[in-house]
Formats: C-alpha cells, sequence, structure tokens
C-alpha cells in the first residue's frame, strides 16, 4: 500500500524515537508540581494557624488588662465661694512721678537726702550755691533804697512848689515839671521792687524742694557739678502709696466693665504676681481711657492700690483679675479632670460595683469658666464626688481602678493665691508677651 504523506511521516526518524522519553516525564512533572502546590498550602495554613493564634493571645491579654484595676489619682469636688473675673496684664506705675530739675544755674552744693528714703512734700533735698544770686538781691534792694530817697526828696520840693504856686511865686509849669520828676521816682520804686522780688525768687529757687510725697529714687548729678536750670535731670521721685496698674482688655469686654463700674462705682482688682500664683494686693478699678486703640482692639484701664506695704513697684508686671462677680457656691474641679470626646465634655467619676470596687463611668459636665488650673462647672457631678485627674486616657466605662489622692494643689478659692477667672485655658506664664491674655467665658 502507498504511505500517507502526514506531517509525521515527513518527520525524520529520530524525532519519532524521541518522542517516547517526552511522555514518560509528564507524569513527574505532576508529581512535583503537586508537591510544590501541597508545600505552599502548607505554609499558608501554618501563618494562618499562627495569626489565630496570635489574636487569641492578644485578646487573651487585653481581657486581661482589662481585668486588671488601673491606678489613676483622683480628687474631690469642691463647692465653695469663686471669683469670676477677666484677666489681662498690667504693668505698675507710679501714681506720680516727678523728674526734679533745678530752676537756676550753678554749682550743685551736697544733698540732703538718702537714696530710696521717703520724702514729704515741701521737703528741702537739694541746694545751688546761693552767694550770686545773694548779691543780685543786695543789689536790687540797693536801687530800690535809691530811688526810694530820690522820691522822698521829689515828694518835698513838690509840696513846697505847690505853695509857691498857691503864692504866685512859681509858674503852673515849673509844679507840673516837679509833679512828673515825682512820678518818674514812683515808677522806678515800682521796677525797683520788681526786681527786689525777681532776686529773692531766684534766691528761693536755689533751696530745691519736694514737689510731693513718695520715695527718692539715685541720684543723678553728685555735688560740685555746675548745673543749668531747666535742663539738668537731678532725681527722680515716685510716689508709690498710692500706686497705679495700667492694663488693657479687649474691646467686646469693655461694655460689660463699663455697665459694672456704672453701677457699683467700683470693681474690685486683685494683682498677681508673673506666674499668677501669689496674690500682691487688692485695690479698685479708677477708670477706663476714653478711646479704644484701633491698631490693637483693646482699651487701656487703670486701678488703683494702696499699696501700704509696697508689694508693687514701678514697671513691675502683673497678671490683674478684674473681678465681675462672686459665685458663693460654685464647683469647682481641677481642669485636667476636663475630659472631651464625641460624647461631649465629661469627667471620670469613680463609683463602687456591686462587689464594692472602685470602678470608672463618664459623667458629663457642663463648663461654666476655666481659668488654669480651676474649673467651675454648671452641671456635672455632685459636691465630694472624686473626679480623675491623672490616668484617664486608659480607661474604659466600667474599668476597675486603683484609687490615690492627686498630688495637685486643689483649685484654691478668692482668698488664696490662685483665683478663678474667665480665661479659656492656660494662662501664660511670661509676662513679656506683648497681647493681654483675654479672658473667655464659655457659654
Amino acid at each position: 500500500m502507498p504511505m500517507l504523506d502526514t506531517p509525521e511521516s515527513r518527520l525524520p526518524a529520530t524525532n519519532a524515537g524521541e518522542a517516547e522519553p517526552a511522555h514518560k516525564k509528564s507524569p513527574i512533572r505532576f508529581v512535583i508540581y503537586l508537591a510544590l502546590i501541597a508545600g505552599l498550602a502548607f505554609v499558608a495554613w501554618r501563618i494562618h494557624q499562627n495569626q489565630l493564634q496570635a489574636a487569641a493571645t492578644s485578646a487573651q491579654q487585653a481581657a486581661a488588662l482589662m481585668n486588671r484595676p488601673i491606678p489613676v489619682q483622683v480628687t474631690p469636688v469642691e463647692q465653695k465661694p469663686m471669683p469670676v473675673y477677666l484677666s489681662a496684664l498690667g504693668t505698675v506705675t507710679p501714681y506720680m512721678s516727678v523728674t526734679v530739675k533745678a530752676r537756676v544755674g550753678g554749682e550743685l552744693l551736697p544733698v540732703k537726702f538718702t537714696e530710696g528714703q521717703e520724702v514729704r512734700q515741701g521737703q528741702t533735698i537739694m541746694e545751688i550755691d546761693p552767694s550770686p544770686y545773694k548779691a543780685a538781691l543786695d543789689q536790687a534792694k540797693g536801687n530800690l533804697l535809691h530811688d526810694q530817697a530820690l522820691l522822698r526828696n521829689a515828694q518835698a520840693e513838690y509840696k513846697r512848689y505847690t505853695a509857691l504856686y498857691q503864692a504866685g511865686v512859681v509858674s503852673k509849669e515849673t509844679l507840673d515839671a516837679d509833679e512828673a520828676a515825682m512820678g518818674q521816682y514812683q515808677g522806678a520804686i515800682a521796677a525797683d521792687q520788681a526786681a527786689v522780688d525777681n532776686a529773692q525768687l531766684q534766691l528761693n529757687w536755689c533751696s530745691i524742694q519736694s514737689p510731693l510725697n513718695g520715695k527718692i529714687g539715685l541720684r543723678l548729678v553728685d555735688p560740685g557739678n555746675i548745673i543749668s536750670a531747666n535742663t539738668t535731670n537731678l532725681v527722680i521721685i515716685n510716689q508709690l502709696r498710692p500706686i497705679a496698674v495700667y492694663f488693657t482688655l479687649p474691646e467686646n469686654q469693655l461694655p460689660q466693665v463699663l455697665r459694672k463700674l456704672a453701677t457699683d462705682r467700683q470693681i474690685p482688682v486683685d494683682a498677681y504676681d508673673r506666674n499668677d500664683v501669689q496674690k500682691l494686693a487688692t485695690g479698685e478699678l479708677l477708670t477706663a481711657d476714653n478711646q479704644i486703640d484701633t491698631t490693637t482692639g483693646t482699651d487701656r484701664l487703670k486701678a488703683v492700690f494702696t499699696n501700704q506695704d509696697e508689694s508693687l513697684f514701678p514697671n513691675q508686671f502683673v497678671n490683674i483679675h478684674l473681678v465681675l462677680e462672686n459665685r458663693p457656691n460654685a464647683l469647682v474641679v481641677p481642669s485636667a479632670a476636663i475630659q472631651s470626646g464625641v460624647q461631649g465634655t465629661f469627667v471620670w467619676v469613680i463609683d463602687t460595683d456591686s462587689n464594692g470596687k472602685p470602678v470608672a463611668r463618664i459623667q458629663p459636665v457642663k463648663v461654666g469658666l476655666t481659668e488654669g488650673q480651676a474649673t467651675i462647672l454648671d452641671s456635672g457631678p455632685a459636691q465630694g464626688a472624686s473626679v480623675v485627674v491623672d490616668g484617664a486616657d486608659r480607661l474604659r466605662p466600667g474599668q476597675i481602678v486603683t484609687v490615690s489622692a492627686s498630688h495637685a494643689p486643689p483649685a484654691q478659692s478668692t482668698t488664696q493665691s490662685g483665683p478663678f477667672g474667665r480665661s479659656g485655658g492656660p494662662r501664660p506664664t511670661a509676662p513679656g508677651a506683648a497681647a493681654t491674655h483675654a479672658a473667655r467665658a464659655r457659654q
């Protein structure tokens, strides 16, 4: 039979002989692939099992942590009188300040004060060498005596010529000339008297007196120097009792201050140190400036302090608390206890569960006013309730806790050094800041 012409028949004889070994290798490849797939599947299963085991271990650890008490520090809610005030940065300024200058020139004699001492109004503190002014006064008095003698002689001649004129001996022109001479001498005497008064005034000015009651500063010129009139600064005298403090408030707070001032006629003002911790003095608001500074949007106010103990000193920076209201029964908590979340503002309150163990729960609060470390609550936990001030970041509702008292100082009342104000957050401790810390009320 003739052979069919197919693609296989046209292949070389060697290819037909090699096809049989290729078919024998196919099962081996399949077994290898199957083993690789099984190995990968086993590895993936082991990884999955390890992940499940790690998740279970983490869940067990989390459950253990949930059951383990968390240490927290607590402080009780207080109910006490608290002031509501506006706060600002102020600068202490002398109630009155005078830079003493000499009104006459000359050599400065030894001073008659001790630097830093208290002086009274009218007290002599310095002297200018009076010798030239005494000589000028003596000369003016001599001129006065000379012209007075001439006037007396002119008056006597006028009387004689008047009698002669009445007797018809002298003419009217002669009498008038004598009368005019007498008037000239009277004018000269008036000028001489003015010269005497001026010389006496110059001599009096050689004695420099204090124009007010106050404390004298360091002398600016040493004795023996020649000073010029109305030019050389000699010493500065500041009145420290009473003393003034200038501070600024934002224009949006000014209306309530002016209404309070118009109604009560006086607003208490407390001055605290630069750290806003220690109370230095208590005074009253005197007045507010009659215009607002357009560049800063603030108004300048002036408070007056008696300063009997001189706790306030000129150019000292102080924190001013302008008391607008006193709340007699305010609920006060430390600001560290206030927390915020999706449920709003709240505090962690410590209660006891059915087993008598202390547990934490969330208590919603309404914040009235905040100032630094103290916060007044309009609503919230009752007086005496324990609120968490440290460790709140790890708490969950129903979490068992171990309680310890807070080491932080409690919020202080009006009579102590850290009263309460209208600020919305911690106050700056560096009074060198230019902007006034504006106290705000949270509605």
